[in-house]
């Protein structure tokens, strides 16, 4: 995934007519983050710094999310873009964390549609991550072999 990601980004940095360290210093990361993704030496990007190419290329973030493999097409499912490799106990715990759907606030003051979408995008993709992390560092538990 990192590799075909790394191509993706290559190929949209040049339709932009951008060089590495033009798009390093619009996204306010270093042109050697950016070459190691694109070369597929980097695993993919966190969701944050997604949000910084995307705003430095002009993309949406929804996009770039997608090429990442944050998001898989479902967007219109109530839980938003679950990742392929989810399992229902993912699933339900995603759901679980939308559902905690309280006033969201900040300095007292309710957010507006968009800041809340935003909000739950990196969320979301944080969300996923976190799942993802947490399945590949848990040990392998064979039952066979007490």
């Amino acid at each position: 995934m990192a590799e075909e990601f790394g191509n993706y980004l290559k190929q949209l940095r040049e339709s932009k007519g951008l060089t590495i360290n033009q798009l390093a210093a619009l996204a306010g990361i270093s042109g050697a983050q950016i070459s190691r993704i694109e070369n597929g030496l980097r695993g993919v990007p966190k969701p944050a710094t997604l949000r910084k190419i995307a705003e430095a290329t002009e993309v949406s973030y929804e996009e770039l999310m997608g090429h990442a493999g944050y998001l898989t097409g479902a967007e219109s499912s109530p839980e938003g873009s679950i990742p392929v490799w989810a399992t229902s106990k993912d699933k339900r715990d995603f759901r679980q964390m939308l559902e905690d759907d309280g006033e969201l606030m900040f300095d007292g003051i309710p957010l507006n549609k968009e800041d809340k979408q935003r909000i739950k995008d990196v969320l979301t993709g944080l969300f996923w991550e976190a799942k993802q992390m947490n399945k590949r560092t848990q040990p392998k538990h064979n039952p066979g072999k007490e």
